[in-house]
């Protein structure tokens, strides 16, 4: 009877992963033949990164954001008190268009990224807000123009005048493609098996429901006016999860979020190893599990560890659906074979992280960068 629930369950995941990757391809395609064509008068676009320690990352971002193609675009790097050589790899890179922010250290009850922002943003200038994280590069020249384009699109079908993207009261995010190598990738596919199959994605735009949001810190858009009035990064200060949080403020606020596929524009290498990884995922996987309670964080686990390391190892069909809705994940998001090769593997590494990370929260000491995080 339970192996028969439990099949149920992961038929249910495999029809909303699915469901999910059909609908944002659609989506994406749809949006890519709509902004083939000559481009409206364009609004100024600003950039802004936060940067702690990213002094490898900053170089392979900062070309492929300075050959962008748009035409007015400002570019706001914010180094976070780094302590390599983050400041001379952006004073490197000579452009009217980048603006070298050396940012103080977060000051008592702020997060450091969140902080960095906080200062990015009294520097910019643009209609538009354009949030990367510094381990993200652009695919293309036009990446930004059809981000613009996409975020214009957007605007216009949640009947706020496109030509005023300043204050049309949306915001938009989506899933990048990934690069990292394996092993390391065994953790990163996580990120978009978490979205892909346990969010209904086209339901965010279009519920006011917080519990229905979905915002990735990695990259995200917001018009200028709607920023400054909903003012996410000063509400939110010291929130690790600064990006869910900022998803939740966003619909409790009565705002639109869309959630986009940006494969084709954006790619991030969130880690250089599996070492580097769980130490990564460590900070935040408590509190993603269970939001910071002890009892929410419970539930989850045994939640999570019932459907994905129990019900695996309970019968052979059991396994081969764990298998199948991670690898069709894996294949739609352009993951290594050698992951989808794997498995189950990933998801049995994530219930271990997520008691690595509660044991380490309950010690209140979660280093990351240098800073701890853990409270």
């Amino acid at each position: 009877m339970l192996v028969q629930i439990a099949l149920v369950v992961h038929a249910a995941v495999l029809a909303l992963a699915l469901t999910n990757i059909a609908w944002l391809r659609s989506r994406r395609d749809r949006r890519q033949a709509v902004t083939d064509g000559p481009m409206a008068e364009p609004v100024r676009v600003s950039v802004m990164v936060p940067a702690r320690n990213e002094e490898a990352n900053l170089a392979r971002l900062l070309p492929s954001l300075l050959e962008q193609t748009y035409p007015d675009l400002e570019i706001i790097v914010v180094d976070d008190a780094s302590e390599d050589g983050t400041w001379d790899v952006i004073h490197a890179h000579a452009d009217p268009r980048l603006v070298p922010v050396q940012g103080s250290g977060p000051p008592p009850g702020w997060v450091g990224k969140v902080h960095a922002l906080y200062q990015a943003q009294k520097h910019a200038s643009g209609d538009v807000f354009l949030f990367l994280d510094a381990d993200a590069r652009l695919r293309s020249p036009e990446a930004v123009q059809r981000l613009v384009e996409r975020f214009a699109a957007n605007a216009s079908e949640s009947s706020a005048d496109a030509s005023g993207l300043s204050g049309s009261g949306i915001g938009m995010t989506g899933l990048p493609h990934y690069t990292d190598r394996f092993p390391g990738a065994l953790m990163t596919s996580l990120v978009p098996f978490a979205v892909l199959a346990a969010l209904p994605v086209p339901l965010v735009p279009r519920t006011k429901s917080p519990g229905l949001s979905a915002l990735n810190g990695q990259f995200w858009m917001m018009g200028a006016e709607t920023y400054r009035a909903l003012r996410p990064h000063e509400r939110l200060k010291s929130a690790v999860l600064e990006d869910v949080m900022i998803g939740r403020l966003t619909k409790r606020e009565g705002l639109r979020l869309h959630f986009e596929d940006v494969q084709p524009e954006i790619e991030v290498q969130m880690y250089g190893s599996l070492s580097e990884a769980w130490r990564g995922f460590r900070k935040n996987a408590f509190l993603l599990a269970g939001g910071g309670s002890w009892v929410g964080f419970i539930a989850f686990f045994v939640l999570y560890s019932l459907v994905w390391v129990v019900s695996p190892l309970a019968s052979l069909s059991l396994f081969a659906s764990t298998w199948l809705i991670k690898a069709v994940i894996d294949r739609a998001m352009g993951m290594p074979l050698a992951v989808s090769a794997l498995g189950p593997l990933p998801l049995w590494m994530g219930a271990a992280l997520q008691l690595d990370s509660a044991l380490a929260h309950a010690r209140g000491v979660v280093d990351w960068k240098g800073r701890n995080v853990g409270g």
